[in-house]
């Protein structure tokens, strides 16, 4: 018997944008398919159609792609077993749920709003803990299970609205393996006959994602802790239809939680605590009050691909090292289901963020001068873009996201109008001004000097003042800049020039006296 081919799928909904969450639960997917020599599939399960919501297939598409999740099989990019948008599949789940019917497995369900109100409602007076429809309400409701053979033709063949619905066992233990979790138990009773066919002919999630994963060939199903409560219903149905043998295995991930680690982390904690939930910002329509909203996005906050991708693989999975930075390629490498964690992951933004800096110094200047030159076309000033290489390479340490650099290196451009107060009230004195004024002086009328020249010049300089240089370091800065802080003063005063450093002094000096 030859070793089953190890394919994963990712199957999000398309009822709004992908949560974070579910671009780890991709992630995870894509890790283990690469890591195994498998593939990675997406389908869109889109059997609830109340809930679609127009533009969120191609924002799951776009948020993939910009993370390095790369389809093998799918939406976008077809194969096989298409089409992969649940809708489009409709017509071919029917057999698999009159088969259920045929076995003893399901049953017709006749029950009006109103009947399943008023069971509820009765089971509630009697105390009832979470009232549901199973093996015991059944017996007292309009199905195919309680009604004469002949009536419940007679429904069918009128017309009358019904859904299909599984027959669950009364006393029977369910069981599967979780690669996370080991061996995972319930009891029939917990589970109720859930809805497997709705009364438009739509299957719902439970029975097209069972087909779906049995004809797609799927080998490990890897999704959300939220899942796990309708894995025992899954197996059932695997059961039912045949396809124990090969059902896909388990693996539901870890919960994340907000900062606090008090809960699931939500858009709104997102929103209270000032982060993106979202990798890509997202434009829609608020369903209370129908104005059009506007959530952020990791890609517009300005952070990078690679540093999301690296700190949610972090969100569950650990690589039994110290080592933190890993490549998408290092990842695969490294990645392994037994090192997820069964225990709540949560949310860090300061790790995230510690993330981002790491990625952000690590990329050539060539990759990030763009970003400042963006901004400078917003500002109508020039710039080219070896002296943008240039002010990145000596900014890229003091900032976190490529948006910083424009705000960071703005007197590069634009000449201080105003000089840090703190350093100037407590430092500035005759012979300090006395000596920046010579230091102007000894700048030679050129456009470009090195550093090194730069410095060696303001320690001769100095000395010939009868001063320490570290006396009169800061102000130079605070002269030149503004600023009290700020990355290597000499590379700074290079990236200027002496003409332009020696304009600056003299101003400073005539302004602060």
């Amino acid at each position: 018997m030859t070793e089953r081919e190890v394919r994963v799928r990712f199957a999000p909904s398309p009822t709004g944008p992908l949560h974070i969450g579910g671009v780890r639960t991709a992630l995870y997917n894509y890790l283990l398919a690469r890591k195994l020599g498998g593939k990675m599939l997406l389908r869109i399960e889109d059997t609830d159609q109340n809930r679609f919501v127009p533009g969120a297939e191609e924002y799951i598409l776009e948020a993939l792609a910009w993370c390095g999740i790369v389809i093998d099989e799918g939406v976008g990019v077809g194969g096989p077993h298409a089409p992969y948008k649940q809708s489009e599949r409709k017509p071919m789940y029917k057999q698999y749920a009159d088969q259920l019917l045929a076995d003893g497995h399901a049953y017709y369900a006749f029950d009006t709003p109103e009947e399943l109100d008023a069971m509820r409602a009765r089971l509630q007076a009697a105390k009832v803990p979470n009232p549901q429809y199973n093996s015991i309400t059944r017996t007292q409701m309009r199905n195919s299970l309680t009604l004469p053979e002949d009536e419940v033709k007679g429904l069918l063949d009128s017309g009358m609205p019904y859904v299909i619905r599984l027959k669950v066992p009364r006393k029977e233990e369910v069981r599967f393996q979780d690669l996370i979790r080991g061996w995972v138990v319930v009891h029939s009773s917990a589970i109720d006959d859930k809805v497997l066919m709705k009364s438009d002919g739509m299957p719902t999630y439970h029975l097209a994602n069972i087909v779906d994963d049995h004809l797609m060939e799927i080998s490990h199903v890897i999704r959300g802790e939220e899942w796990l409560p309708s894995a025992p219903l899954h197996v059932l149905l695997y059961r039912y239809l045949g396809w124990e043998k090969t059902m896909p295995q388990f693996a539901h991930l870890p919960l994340l939680l907000k900062p606090d680690g008090t809960g699931k982390l939500s858009k709104r904690d997102g929103d209270r605590l000032g982060f993106p939930v979202f990798p890509l910002e997202w434009r829609g329509i608020d369903a209370e009050t129908g104005e059009p909203t506007l959530s952020r996005g990791y890609r517009e906050d300005g952070y990078l691909p690679e540093a999301l991708v690296n700190f949610l693989a972090f969100l569950g999975w650990n690589p039994g090292s110290q080592q933190e930075i890993f490549s998408m390629d290092e990842l695969i490498q490294a990645f392994s289901i037994e090192r997820v964690s069964k225990s709540p992951a949560k949310f860090d933004q300061n790790k995230v963020k510690w993330f981002n800096e790491h990625y952000l110094r690590a990329k050539p200047n060539a990759e990030l001068a763009p970003y400042l030159l963006k901004a400078l076309e917003e500002q109508n000033i020039l710039c080219s873009p070896a002296r943008a290489e240039q002010i990145v390479s000596v900014m890229k340490e003091r900032v976190s996201f490529p948006q910083d650099f424009w705000q960071e290196a703005q007197y590069f451009f634009q000449a201080p109008g105003s000089y840090d107060e703190a350093v100037v009230s407590k430092k500035w004195n005759p012979q300090v001004s006395a000596a920046l004024a010579a230091y102007a002086d000894a700048l030679p009328g050129t456009s470009e000097m090195t550093a090194e020249d730069l410095k060696a010049r303001f320690s001769q300089t100095m000395e010939a003042q009868g001063l320490k240089t570290g006396q009169v370091l800061q102000l130079l800065r605070v002269a030149v800049t503004g600023r009290a802080a700020g990355p290597d003063l000499f590379e700074t005063l290079a990236i200027l020039g002496p003409t332009e450093v020696a304009a600056r002094l003299r101003v400073a000096i005539t302004t602060l006296g």
